[in-house]
């Protein structure tokens, strides 16, 4: 029998629902988005899209491609922002893309959009950059390891769930460092998540929904991604959707 699928990330809730991924690649967090019943948009240099093309002819759902440098003001008008879900997998990985990849995002946003990001540390200079602006710009909030899926699990692997930030409560308290209220975000997170029983459910049936994809995506005929590759982007995929829990 399947599963009873209730909450927000239900397929009838998600149906609809605009997605647009940065810096695609070979488009698999994309396809997890459109087997969920998303409207998604994948986008990426043009010289990775001829690949993307090849991979979406045999994706499920609704998705398809565009062409987005990061900072074109021209491309973005032509995806029609803003989107109910940005979402990008191993896009922070150079100092001189942090400001492009903000203004992107920005130009993209509404105020009701969510921003999931996910995404392998490779330098802590540009790690710390990358916080500070977001955190200057969204409310972020860091999914904690213990959250994850135990496979999928790895001290450089960290997920951002990004949203507009709230209004200020007290401008007394506007001197205190958006870094330290993070923390504290991400502290709570951490020993509870604040979520109540019915809302763990909701996260373990996207759970199991972005695995059921990332299944799907492994045998799709004519698939150019070797073992590794299937392995290494349908986990990505899956870290970057299974433990979505948003205030």
């Amino acid at each position: 029998m399947e599963p009873d699928r209730k909450g927000r990330f239900c397929p009838s809730k998600l149906k609809g629902k605009r997605v647009i991924e940065l810096g695609a690649g070979c488009g698999v967090a994309g396809f997890g988005m459109a087997l969920l019943g998303c409207d998604v948009v994948a986008t990426d240099q043009v010289e990775v899209l001829p690949l993307l093309m090849r991979n979406i002819e045999h994706s499920f759902g609704s998705i398809q491609v565009a062409e987005l440098d990061w900072g074109n003001d021209d491309h973005v008008r032509a995806v029609d922002p803003p989107f109910d879900y940005i979402i990008g997998t191993d896009v922070v990985y150079a100092e001189r893309l942090l400001e492009p990849l903000l203004q992107t995002i920005t130009a993209l946003s509404g105020p009701k959009t969510t921003i999931l990001l996910g995404y392998e540390i490779r330098s802590t200079n540009v790690h710390e950059q990358m916080l500070q602006m977001w955190r200057r710009n969204f409310d972020v909030k860091i999914v904690p390891q213990s959250k994850m899926h135990p496979t999928f699990q790895h001290p450089s692997i960290q997920l951002f769930i990004m949203g507009s930030k709230p209004p200020e409560r007290n401008t007394e308290n506007t001197d205190q460092g958006s870094g330290q209220e993070s923390d504290k975000v991400e502290t709570s997170m951490e020993e509870n998540d604040g979520r109540s029983s019915e809302e763990e459910k909701v996260t373990d049936s996207v759970g199991d929904l972005v695995e059921e994809g990332c299944e799907l995506v492994k045998k799709l005929p004519n698939e150019k991604l070797n073992d590794f590759e299937t392995r290494r982007y349908g986990s990505m995929a899956a870290r970057l959707l299974r433990d979505v829990n948003i205030a």
